[in-house]
């Protein structure tokens, strides 16, 4: 049985994917196999070396001849694929000791919802724009939303652009409500003038109305005061805050994946589901 050599790399967006993920919580390591040789364009040769198996095991593996059920073998594996904290615990692993950096994010093992940190949005945008291109839901929190997703050079616009032939998301945005006091309230905290501030939110949603034609949308004011910034692509949440002085994207933007018994990703599409139902619809 040859030693793992080297790891095998996967894009990040490539453990979010839903059949990824799938495979992983079935612990369909044959799957997850395949998935790696689609995503990471690796041949069995390099799986095998990667996780220390031999090239005939893992293509027994692949074809379904041969299942893991060894605990050791399953951490081998997620070692040799470099699997990041939130794709091990959907198998049941305890999670890495070694913590995975990449540019100004950082990990939080201890919370396995909580996988990375944003300084900024801006920070996480790379990462947002690669789900929403792929994704097939997408709900989003906002006050006005003009640099989310209200014009053509927002963070969320070309990526819901698909190629023909390619199905459209389903998308859900809410904005604060250009009549209610709420606004006047965050205006007032930003410094900017209410009847500013109510103007974006109408310019976000004709701008909105030109995206109708292109996916299924619903557009919906609330009227409470702005509290949480979110963005949901499929089975990940980013999630950040308003204060008094600064904007959500200013803020730390929290990167949470659904887990088993996660309650933070249940609770903010439980509160994004209540806002729609109390709701006003726009679009």
């Amino acid at each position: 049985m040859p030693a793992a050599l080297v790891p095998i790399e996967l894009p990040e967006w490539a453990w979010q994917r839903a059949e990824v993920r799938e495979a992983l919580r079935g612990r369909d390591m044959g799957a997850v196999f395949r998935h790696v040789q689609q995503y990471a364009g690796v041949s069995q040769a390099k799986i095998a070396t990667a996780v220390a198996m031999t090239q005939g095991r893992v293509n027994e593996v692949i074809n379904g001849r041969r299942e893991i059920t060894r605990l050791d073998v399953f951490v081998r594996v997620a070692d040799g694929l470099n699997m990041p904290d939130d794709a091990r615990h959907l198998l049941g692993l305890t999670s890495s000791s070694d913590v995975r950096s990449g540019g100004t994010a950082f990990d939080l093992a201890a919370f396995p919802e909580v996988v990375r940190v944003y300084a900024t949005q801006a920070a996480a945008s790379e990462d947002i724009q690669q789900l929403a291109a792929v994704a097939q839901e997408l709900d989003v929190l906002a006050v006005r939303g003009l640099g989310l997703i209200g014009l053509n050079d927002s963070l969320l616009r070309s990526p819901l652009t698909r190629p023909d032939g390619q199905k459209a998301p389903q998308v859900r945005v809410l904005l604060l409500d250009p009549e209610s006091s709420a606004l006047t309230i965050r205006a007032a905290e930003i410094g900017e003038s209410a009847e500013s501030l109510a103007g974006g939110v109408k310019l976000a949603e004709a701008r909105l109305r030109d995206l109708s034609t292109i996916c299924d949308l619903q557009v919906y004011r609330y009227g409470m005061h702005p509290t949480w910034r979110l963005i949901r692509v499929d089975e990940t949440l980013f999630v950040s805050a308003f204060d008094a002085g600064w904007e959500g994207h200013e803020s730390a933007t929290y990167k949470i994946m659904e887990t088993p018994q996660g309650p933070l990703y249940r609770g903010f599409r439980r509160m994004f589901a209540a806002m729609v139902e109390t709701g006003t619809r726009t679009v």
